[in-house]
């Protein structure tokens, strides 16, 4: 520490005071603080601009009349569920205070309603329900009869609604009903149709004494500015077409939520701003109308689409929707819902800044939004019962679809991080390179293992000539070959170690057990005393000359077990599919090796790798229990509280897999051994008491989620092929996912492709198209993953399968063999696809994006029939 003169002399000759410890703390924490204040107050003002309010034209009078159904809540005519006499009288006295006048539609159900009215001095314009029902037409008849001679404030009297668009009767029916009523009664009578019936159909005029018309531009799918003049346009018209006749509008109004009809959006705001502009042009032009309608009615939504429900200017809690006069806003609650999700965030975008205040401001804000973005559409989706009607679907999917937005936004926050840190670091932490090469005398001795199994002898003995080429003195070379068959295979290999010298030992296994692993740990056994670490190499890597020389001075340091360097591959270039494939790894080792090595967190994989014996052999050896024994061993050594170190410089290349089938199984494997690694040592992971620190924890749960991610595209999809299959052939008992469980899983797949492309184009020395071919060959291997994921979760132990570097085939396979159940999962999806096309399904804004939903699930699939494809016409096997 520098004296405190230094520091002052240095202040008088421009360089900055030299701050302690306390200070630095102490601005690091103030800084987190504004930093998380200041987006959670962006936050507020965003939500405040998406909910501004609107101007609107005041409203001080009375409305006219409103179209009246009385049902409570979860209250249905179609189950048989009706109001109470009391409820009926709640309704009304609230209603009063708006209204002089009524519409029914039965006189059947709720022969109160007159009697309570006459209590507020209220008129009714009284309707019989007429359907297909031929004797319950006669009682809704008969009931109106009597109800209209017995209550005087029965003005009016309406035969049926829209019972001619429904095509319920015929129009020679109707007229039958409208004349025996019109018979029985002293009142007006007419019937209640939409502007087309009654222009098609101008005979009904001459069986009624007013024309009552529904005008509801939001049908008519015209946006809501222009609605207010259609409406008079087609007004007008009627008293045109029908000048000896009254006109009254017997339904008008907009819908507060639902699905859009093209340019008609349903909301709150455009529901005040029609009713209100409408209530004053009505005024002004002396109109006869009906509001459609007094209180939302939820069981609508069955019957006739979801927007049915939402037409109340009072919704099912019999709350106003929006005032009457001043401005309107679209969600009164979202000032609450704005604190709610600032307030969720704060705390985690505080620890976020405090922790990684040596990021870019750049990047510490953009996480600071993505939290903050997260903890906002979680408020959004747990507060959508207080915005929807739910009905027990729209229930059942809020359970499903709640978690499971958890866990995308748990994988969004994830891959964001990732995105941060590899974006927005000024440098690496652990950074780790070449060392120069030490003097013999100080090298420690490596013995390098070679494991192998039914492999090509000319691939293995060219591996064999990189590592006799190696520039180090120290060293041994024991080739283990485990349970090959064949010995025109084996035998080969070991004349050619015999022919190298006695620093090249070769082992033949048959039968041996363990797999990989078991012959490692064969290996291990006859190791030379002298030997300080045990390297591992694959049967088919090509060693750099000085990968012992430039790595083994690592090993200088007490802490460090293992020194790994990155998989890499060779004599890709011209060959498709070894090109895609090969990309597609160097993806991991350019960016998630270097994001899990800050927090010494990284996966040791089987190649290319050292380790300090003393600490492989005290620690259990190589583990057999698992097929992935190598990233086994890794976190086995973390958890002993060793270093691992990661060298970014390819000092070794190998072959891709041969074809597709090699390259999902050897992903497969690696899928199903990290479920049995996560099942044996999920304490180390979970318990507080574990030796291994926050961030290797992290690492380790965290770095599977997107393998989860997978698991749960494969269930996901099989719902979403079932329940559109309902949807498209029993649409009455099947209905879409509402829109607002819909976007963020949109929201998640571009979020999640972004992030993979522009860490690809930082990171990753590769053109555009080999970026979209690695992205490719990536997303098809989603299915495999997701069957290792499951076997892995169920099963306990599973084969360890070579993954193929060549092969030597009698025959040529199919091109899509390898991918057979991919491509009926595609072929499912388009079905799908096609079927809600065909069925109108995309009428709505819910079936669009469930369509998009669909075609975004079939592009793992689809990746998987492009990859099958590339490798079948690069006919890449060995002679």
């Amino acid at each position: 520490m520098l004296p405190r003169c230094f520091a002052l002399r240095a202040s008088h000759h421009g360089f900055p005071l030299i701050n302690t410890r306390s200070e630095v703390v102490e601005k690091s924490f103030w800084r987190a603080v504004l930093f998380a204040v200041t987006i959670a107050a962006l936050n507020f003002g965003l939500w405040a601009f998406l909910n501004r309010p609107m101007q609107v034209p005041d409203w001080s009078g009375r409305v006219e009349g409103m179209a009246f159904s009385a049902f409570q809540r979860y209250q249905d005519p179609t189950k048989d569920l009706f109001p109470s006499e009391t409820e009926l009288a709640s309704d009304i006295r609230l209603l009063s205070q708006h209204t002089k006048r009524l519409r029914t539609y039965s006189s059947v159900e709720s022969p109160q309603i007159p009697r309570l009215a006459a209590f507020y001095d209220m008129e009714v314009m009284a309707g019989a329900w007429i359907d297909k029902r031929m004797r319950n037409n006669e009682a809704e008849l008969e009931a109106l009869v009597a109800l209209s001679r017995k209550h005087p404030n029965i003005t009016r009297a309406m035969v049926g609604n829209e019972t001619i668009l429904r095509g319920d009767v015929s129009v020679e029916q109707l007229i039958n009903y409208i004349d025996r009523a019109r018979a029985q009664l002293k009142i007006p009578v007419s019937t209640a149709e939409p502007f087309f019936v009654w222009e098609r159909n101008p005979q009904l005029a001459d069986h009624v004494d007013f024309i009552s018309v529904h005008l509801l531009p939001y049908w008519e799918k015209i946006p809501r500015k222009d609605a207010i003049n259609f409406t008079l346009g087609q007004y007008n018209r009627l008293r045109e077409l029908f000048p000896g006749k009254p006109v009254v509008i017997g339904e008008i109004g907009w819908p507060s939520n639902g699905d859009r009809k093209e340019y008609a959006q349903p909301s709150i705001e455009n529901e005040a701003q029609f009713l209100r502009e409408w209530f004053n042009v009505a005024e002004r032009e002396h109109i006869d109308y009906y509001v459609m309608e007094a209180i939302d009615q939820p069981w609508k939504e069955d019957i006739g689409g979801r927007a049915e429900a939402y037409w109340g200017m009072f919704n099912a809690a019999r709350e106003p929707k929006f005032s009457l006069t001043g401005k309107v806003t679209e969600d009164p609650t979202w000032p609450i819902k704005a604190i709610c999700a600032s307030l969720l965030a704060l705390l985690p975008m505080f620890w976020f800044a405090r922790h990684f205040m040596r990021f870019y401001v750049s990047g510490i804000l953009f996480f600071l939004g993505l939290i903050q973005l997260s903890a906002s559409v979680v408020v959004w989706s747990v507060s959508v019962p207080m915005a929807f009607y739910l009905s027990p679907f729209d229930w059942t999917m809020f359970l499903l679809l709640v978690p499971a937005q958890l866990a995308i936004i748990l994988v969004l926050l994830i891959n964001g991080f990732e995105f941060t840190e590899v974006l927005w670091r000024p440098r690496w932490l652990r950074h780790y390179g070449l060392l120069e090469p030490s003097p013999p005398a100080a090298q420690p001795f490596v013995s390098i293992h070679l494991a192998c199994c039914n492999e090509p002898p000319e691939m293995v003995i060219l591996t064999l000539d990189s590592l006799a080429a190696l520039d180090y003195e120290n060293y041994e070379v024991l080739v283990i070959d485990n349970n090959t068959k064949r010995e025109e295979v084996w035998k080969p290999v070991e004349e050619y170690c015999a022919r190298l010298g006695a620093r090249f030992r070769f082992f033949h296994l048959n039968p041996w057990p363990g797999f990989k692993a078991g012959a490692l740990n064969f290996g291990l056994e006859q190791t030379d005393p002298r030997a300080e670490v045990v390297a591992v190499v694959d049967a088919d890597y090509v060693v750099r000359r000085d990968w012992l020389s430039a790595l083994t001075g690592h090993f200088g340091d007490p802490k460090v077990a293992v020194v790994q360097c990155p998989q890499a591959h060779r004599e890709f270039e011209d060959n498709a599919f070894r090109r895609m494939t090969a990309w597609e790894y160097d993806g991991f080792f350019r960016i998630g090796m270097h994001h899990r090595n800050e927090r010494n967190a990284i996966i040791q994989h089987g190649t290319m790798t050292m380790v300090r014996k003393d600490l492989l052999a005290n620690t259990g050896c190589w583990s057999e229990w698992t097929i992935c024994e190598d990233a086994e061993l890794g976190l086995r050594l973390m958890h002993a509280g060793h270093e691992l170190v990661y060298v970014d410089e390819l000092m070794g290349k190998g072959l891709t897999p041969a074809d597709f089938t090699a390259y999902k199984s050897q992903r497969y494997r690696w899928a199903f051994g990290a479920m049995q690694i996560m099942k044996a040592r999920f304490g180390w992971m979970t318990r507080k008491d574990s030796p291994l620190s926050r961030g290797q924890k992290f690492h380790f749960l965290t770095g599977w989620f997107s393998w989860f991610a997978d698991a749960l595209h494969l269930v996901f999809t099989m719902m979403a092929i079932i329940w559109t299959i309902g949807m498209v052939g029993w649409p009455e008992k099947f209905t879409l996912p509402m829109e607002l469980f819909l976007i963020p899983i949109i929201g998640f797949i571009i979020s999640k492709a972004v992030f993979g492309i522009v860490l690809y184009r930082k990171r990753v020395p590769c053109s555009w198209y080999d970026t979209i071919m690695a992205s490719i060959a990536s997303m098809g291997l989603s299915h495999a993953i997701a069957r290792g994921i499951f076997l892995g979760l169920w099963k306990k132990k599973g084969e360890f399968v070579r993954t193929a570097k060549s092969r030597r085939l009698s025959s040529k396979p199919s091109a899509f063999s390898s991918v057979r159940e991919e491509l009926l999962m595609f072929i499912a999806l388009m079905g799908c696809v096609v079927g809600m096309v065909t069925s109108n399904g995309i009428t709505y804004t819910e079936g669009k994006l469930w369509v998009a939903i669909l075609a975004a699930q079939a592009i793992p699939y689809a990746s998987a029939l492009i990859g099958a494809w590339v490798a079948h016409r690069s006919n890449d096997r060995a002679e």
